[in-house]
């Protein structure tokens, strides 16, 4: 279906020179002198790689249609990452490779969304929020405060993150996966 720079908003994707792109943010800018455009940064789903483009407006494109599919992460299976639908349970082997940024998310019978372009996998989808446990950190010291600095922990899944001081090994911690960042003990 082919689309302009009029329809764009925010999570649309589009094909672009071959490549399928989700539109993270765009402007519109009319300046003074010349045409109007659009300015726009674009996320490739295929690398993962983060663009800044420029369309001149009213600029026609394909919209890339997307599925997404709900899917259990079962297990790791040398390389690849195996995932079962959980309407026909049927399974999948995905290349780590192509999920990377999602490693540290990954833990077995989540439910996840995983992204397609026709046949082809482009991703998945973690939830915005996940518990981890910590399987490695400093030991708290008394007298160091509550509130005030962090120090590293390695999550059971391998994702380092800054947690506070009172945080120990063996705690479950919720995990912001947008920014891998601490959010609150589970």
């Amino acid at each position: 279906m082919a689309i302009s720079t009029a329809d764009f908003k925010n999570g649309l994707t589009i094909e672009v020179d071959g490549a399928i792109w989700r539109i993270i943010e765009f402007q519109h800018v009319k300046p003074g002198k010349g045409g109007a455009f659009v300015r726009s940064k674009l996320k490739n789903l295929r690398t993962g790689a983060v663009q800044e483009k420029t369309f001149r407006a009213g600029a026609k494109m394909e919209q890339a249609a997307i599925n997404t599919r709900k899917m259990q992460y079962l297990y790791a299976d040398g390389d690849d990452r195996v995932f079962m639908d959980t309407e026909n349970y049927e399974q999948l082997s995905v290349p780590s490779e192509q999920i990377r940024e999602q490693l540290n998310y990954l833990q077995e019978n989540m439910e996840v969304n995983l992204v397609q372009y026709g046949n082809e996998v482009l991703g998945v989808e973690v939830p915005n929020t996940v518990t981890l446990t910590v399987t490695a950190t400093e030991p708290g010291i008394k007298g160091n405060t509550a509130s005030g600095g962090s120090k590293p922990a390695t999550m059971d899944t391998g994702l380092v993150v800054q947690v506070p001081f009172f945080v120990n090994e063996g705690d479950k911690l919720q995990i912001n996966t947008q920014d891998g960042s601490y959010i609150s003990r589970a």
